[in-house]
Parts: C-alpha cells; structure tokens; sequence
C-alpha cells in the first residue's frame, strides 16, 4: 500500500496521473504542493506551457506563465535526476521563486539537475501526461480537473 499521505491524484482531461510525493528530497515544496491541492487551487487550471520530447508545465491561475499563488518557496535542488515522470517546480531566474507552478517531465531532461527542485514522480497515468496539448502558449488548453492528496480523496 503507497503511503496515501505522499501520493496525489491529479485528475486530467484525459485521465488519473498518480504522484509520488518525495518529502525527502524536497519537504518545503511538498508540504506546499499538499496546501495547494487541499486548498483546491490547482482545479481548472490549464496546461499553458507544453513543449513535445520535454515537459507540461500547469499551476498558473492567470494561464499565462506569470502568475502563482504568491508564496514564494526557497529552493531545495538535489541530484535527482529530470527524467521521464519527474514533477519540479517552475521558476524565473532567481532560484528562490518557486509558487505554484510545476512541471512534468516527458523525457530524460539532466540538463534541469541541480538547477530546479524534484518534488515527485508520476507512478501511473504517465500515458495520460502525454496526450496533453502541445503549444507555447497552448491553444484551447488541456485542464487539471482537480489535484487531491490521495488520503484526502474519495
């Protein structure tokens, strides 16, 4: 049994994407990441940034790339490795601005280790990540339908 606590569903356009949630690696991103999806934030908000062979990249609430939930966290980079199903945090330039949007990653991407924080892992419903809509900016884009903690859900 997966530790429920440290496990999110993220239910997309086109399926359940299970998260395995890594406290170890990144505790102050997890325990952010989990406020949020109790908080309901992430829920309609869409998939703005979706480079084919690289990442989805959703947690904006304007769509735009901009904007965030307005709290910062400081960054908790590690030697995990960016490969295919790794979830990290977005950021500007200054490598303390990560909020509320995220990444997945769709292949091997080691050019981000040490550069951006690993805060989960998809387990399953990666199939589902990768019917995603491609686009910089994305037209009429995929949504997260809701993100839940799995001892939270129903």
């Amino acid at each position: 049994m997966s530790d429920l606590e440290n496990t999110l569903y993220l239910d997309i356009t086109h399926g359940r994407v299970v998260i395995e949630l890594l406290p170890d690696l990144a505790p102050k991103h997890v325990a952010r990441i989990k406020e949020l999806a109790r908080e309901k934030f992430y829920d309609g908000i869409v998939f703005h940034r979706v480079i084919d062979g690289f990442m989805a990249q959703g947690g904006d609430p304007t769509g735009t790339g901009t904007g965030g939930s307005g709290k910062k966290i400081p960054q908790e980079f590690s030697a995990e490795p960016h490969v295919r199903g790794i979830c990290s945090m977005a950021r500007s330039q200054d490598p303390n601005s990560g909020d509320s949007q995220f990444f997945i990653v769709f292949d091997e991407a080691r050019f981000l280790d040490k550069q951006y924080t690993v805060w989960g892992r998809v387990t399953s419903g990666m199939e589902f990540v990768d019917k995603i809509k491609r686009g910089e900016p994305v037209r009429d884009p995929d949504r997260i339908i809701t993100m839940r903690v799995a001892a939270d859900a129903q």
